[in-house]
C-alpha cells in the first residue's frame, strides 16, 4: 500500500530533476558565448586601463627628466686634436 503511493511520487521527482538538469544545460549552452564575450571584454577593459595608466607615468618620468638635463653650453673650448693609436 505504502509503496504504491511511494513509486509515483519518485517517479515526478526524477522527471522534475531531470527537467532541470537538462534546461540548465541547454541554458548555460546557449548563454555561454555571451558570458564568455563579457568577461573577456571587462578583462580588456582593464589591461587598456593599466595600459594607459602606466604610459602616463611613463610619459610624465620622461619628460620630468629631460627638464633636468642641463642644457650643453656653446662656448668654444678648444680646437679638436685627432690621436692616432700606436701599435
Amino acid at each position: 500500500m505504502l509503496l504504491e503511493l511511494v513509486i509515483p511520487f519518485f517517479i515526478k521527482f526524477i522527471v522534475i530533476v531531470l527537467a532541470i538538469y537538462f534546461g540548465l544545460r541547454f541554458l548555460i549552452r546557449l548563454l555561454w558565448p555571451y558570458f564568455v564575450r563579457y568577461i573577456t571584454k571587462k578583462a580588456n577593459q582593464k589591461m587598456q586601463n593599466v595600459f594607459k595608466g602606466f604610459q602616463q607615468e611613463t610619459s610624465k618620468n620622461t619628460t620630468a627628466a629631460t627638464k633636468d638635463v642641463p642644457k650643453k653650453s656653446s662656448k668654444v673650448v678648444g680646437e679638436y686634436v685627432d690621436f692616432e693609436e700606436i701599435d
